[in-house]
């Protein structure tokens, strides 16, 4: 049975496309079937997936708000389905906490990206409320700045809104961009750099993550 994994975060530039791209590569160099849904309007994993051509994972477009009803027809024949999710709590986004199994919300280690959470939380944790306490949610902290006390900081910090905080995190490196600009993966150009560790390191988690 797949597993519906959404990438959530209301607030722009916090990595959602990032972490959801490379997150879904690396699932898929792990042996398993994985598809991307771009449920965002603005498209950034669609145009990820045009600059290669559709070289790596597929990638389609699901903006609408009966994103939850559409995407139970495609999943059968895959282990993980991907959701790079909407910016705002609006209808695509309360539909992708409705079909999810696991919410993953990446925050930049900034203060402001800790209280832009707050509305999301919210609205996960009604859903929980209801569903016997699914789907599961988690941050991971997004573009850490090496050698800083900052991401620590952070990480304490989200613990006030009582959802689990992975261990491994994404840290600020050029090669996101790079890979990213042509339509490819951390995972891809340069096998086995720093940042290619970050992401199997975060997909382990989140594959322990999925069994609890």
């Amino acid at each position: 049975m797949s597993k519906i994994i959404a990438v959530l975060n209301q607030k722009g530039g916090a990595g959602k496309t990032t972490l959801a791209t490379n997150l879904a590569r690396s699932l898929q160099v792990n042996g398993k079937e994985v598809l991307i849904v771009d449920s965002d309007p603005q498209g950034s994993a669609r145009d990820w997936n045009a600059a290669s051509e559709g070289e790596l994972v597929s990638v389609i477009g699901l903006d609408r708000s009966t994103l939850a009803k559409d995407i139970q027809s495609i999943k059968s024949n895959k282990d993980f389905i991907v959701i790079d999710g909407a910016p705002q709590i609006a209808d695509l986004a309360v539909a992708a906490i409705k079909c999810s199994d696991v919410i993953l919300i990446p925050v930049q280690p900034s203060p402001y990206d800790i209280w832009a959470c707050e509305d999301l939380v919210d609205v996960i944790k009604a859903r929980q409320e209801v569903t016997d306490g699914f789907p599961k949610a988690a941050f991971v902290i997004s573009r850490s700045i090496k050698n800083t006390q900052l991401s620590k900081e952070i990480a304490d910090a989200l613990k006030d809104y009582d959802l689990p905080v992975f261990e491994n995190y994404t840290s600020q490196r050029v090669i996101y961009a790079k890979s990213a600009a042509v339509g490819l993966t951390v995972l891809y150009i340069e096998p086995g750099n720093e940042a290619a560790k970050e992401i199997v390191a975060i997909k382990d988690e989140l594959l322990e993550f999925v069994k609890c």
